[in-house]
């Protein structure tokens, strides 16, 4: 059974990683002018740009906080709650951040999409508060 505690630190997961994304998305504007003759340089120069860009390190670091605590979090937690909570949670904290961002979300198809995440979320939760046989 996955306490209150077990289950708020897998939402606070789902938001840094969904917050961030949107963030991380914008930090990488201007990446593809960056060119070298090599791809051994190119890697280089790109890892140069992300690395000296506050714009995408910022996010970044929020969103490796959020690893942190899921790795913490996966001593303690059962990994079929943990897993589907984190992941389709932050898919829909990515899609409500990109729409504050002023982002097309896709309409009512993604509120829609977004609210049966949800429900399945809160039966997963549930589900895992009772005991099998």
């Amino acid at each position: 059974m996955a306490s209150l505690g077990e289950v708020a630190a897998l939402i606070l997961v789902a938001i840094l990683w969904g917050t961030t994304n949107p963030f991380l998305k914008r930090g990488t504007v201007g990446l593809e002018q960056v060119k070298r003759e090599s791809r051994l340089q190119q890697m280089l120069a790109e890892i140069k740009f992300l690395c000296l860009n506050y714009k995408y390190m910022l996010p970044f670091i929020v969103n490796q906080c959020g690893s942190f605590i899921y790795y913490l979090a996966l001593a303690s937690t059962d990994l079929t709650l943990a897993v589907p909570l984190c992941n389709s949670l932050a898919l829909v904290f990515t899609v409500a951040t990109g729409k504050v961002l002023g982002e097309n979300i896709g309409g009512t198809r993604a509120v829609l999409g977004m609210l049966l995440v949800v429900l399945g979320i809160a039966i997963c939760i549930t589900a895992s508060g009772r005991k099998n046989p």
